[in-house]
């Protein structure tokens, strides 16, 4: 065991800057819906087509930025992302005091912004082994996901209090100071990065067949990938009707839902406590497992929730499938870190990026049709309902015998400091 993460300035510099992103990266998602219904009037297919834009970039790009990550530095790709990111959502403020404000603006923010966090999270996942080691990658992967768990619920009532105080457009102003402050401490770390093969002259189609390839070639990775993909694809079916449901089916106002969101943060938050100790008792592979089991099983009572009950319901089952999938995030991330060497990471990274985010823009699409089709309560049924299977990707796989995460990388050969 190394030396504590809490004395590793470098991670705590990157875990600084991080917490701070997602915390202002909160704001720009609530604030452009809302400016887009309050000033622009939008329709919902409009709202179908930001989030399509905002999370397709992962399918269209994910295995050439995958590329990109093992032949460059993935630091100064991280900053030049966090820059991009800020400089492209000030324009919506700036746009609105101007009068330019339009959907077509808004679109445009969410396609180039989610063009630049497609480079920015293949980076990070990639960049995380070269600062601390591998006996600490859980410890890592959990204290990082304690703040997205903690921004996740916190973030949007923190927001909404700002919108109400300032406006939506320059509430976008969070994600600004948020992505600057992320670059700002990025580039206060100091440990290098490491030597990175030259790979100039290399065909981009075969270093993108050899990520591939060692996703799809280990049936433990490949069992996770396909697990990971189908609850984001259910999850994000009804995730993106789940706040008009409780709109509508329930008369929830805004103190309402937030508590729901609340519930959320409070189970990511425990399972990130706890995603630690849970492996020493039941090992990796049985945490990825019951992690599965619970994220797949929980949503089943949203369907179920009716009366004075839906509250506590609701919220209890967001928080189960909040703290389900921390623990299982933080054991299947940090084992396949640890699993491959760094020369191989950006496009194993970018390979499992592409599987487990491609399905999410299809999901709240289809989340959009089924609710048009079916209405909300019904749409969010058969989501749930069919998404209560995924577990099924692991149960008989080679998953179950994964005990420990791996000391030395068992896929390629680490680079060279």
């Amino acid at each position: 065991m190394g030396q504590s993460l809490l004395r590793r300035p470098d991670f705590m510099k990157l875990w600084i800057g991080e917490s701070i992103s997602v915390f202002g990266a909160q704001f720009s998602p609530l604030a452009i819906q809302i400016a887009a219904k309050n000033i622009l009037d939008a329709q919902p297919i409009q709202f179908g087509i930001l989030a399509f834009l905002g999370t397709v970039p992962f399918l269209l790009f994910g295995l050439p930025v995958g590329v990109w990550a093992d032949r460059y530095r993935r630091k100064r790709t991280m900053i030049f992302a966090d820059v991009g990111r800020a400089l492209i959502l000030a324009c919506v403020p700036i746009a609105w005091l101007k009068g330019w404000l339009s959907i077509g603006e808004f679109y445009a923010v969410a396609f180039s912004t989610g063009t630049l966090t497609v480079f920015f999270e293949i980076c990070y996942q990639s960049y995380l082994p070269t600062l601390v080691e591998r006996s600490q990658l859980v410890d890592a992967n959990s204290k990082l996901q304690a703040s997205q768990a903690t921004a996740g619920g916190v973030g949007p009532a923190l927001a909404g209090a700002v919108i109400q105080v300032v406006s939506a457009p320059l509430a976008v102003f969070g994600d600004v100071v948020g992505y600057f402050s992320s670059a700002g401490f990025l580039s206060w770390i100091g440990r290098p990065e490491g030597y990175i093969a030259n790979r100039a002259g290399r065909s981009a189609w075969r270093d993108m067949r050899e990520g591939i390839s060692v996703v799809f070639g280990d049936a433990r990775l490949r069992s996770i990938a396909g697990c990971t993909a189908t609850v984001n694809f259910f999850s994000s079916a009804w995730g993106a009707i789940m706040v008009p449901f409780m709109i509508q089916d329930f008369g929830f106002g805004s103190f309402e839902v937030g508590l729901v969101l609340a519930a959320s943060a409070i189970g990511g938050i425990l399972g990130a406590m706890l995603s630690q100790r849970i492996p020493r008792g039941i090992g990796v592979g049985g945490t990825i497992i019951a992690g599965a089991v619970l994220f797949s099983l929980a949503p089943l009572a949203i369907y179920f929730a009716s009366g004075g009950l839906a509250l506590p319901v609701l919220a209890t089952a967001m928080s189960l499938s909040s703290f389900a999938g921390i623990i299982y995030n933080v054991s299947s991330v940090s084992f396949r870190q640890a699993l491959v060497s760094l020369s191989v990471q950006g496009r194993v990274n970018a390979t499992n990026r592409t599987i487990v985010w491609g399905t999410i823009p299809i999901g709240g699409l289809l989340g959009g049709v089924l609710g048009q089709t079916f209405g909300y309560h019904q749409a969010i049924g058969i989501a749930v309902s069919l998404g209560a299977f995924t577990f099924l990707w692991l149960v008989f796989s080679p998953v179950r015998r994964i005990r420990v995460i791996p000391e030395l990388p068992e896929i390629g050969e680490d680079l060279v400091p």
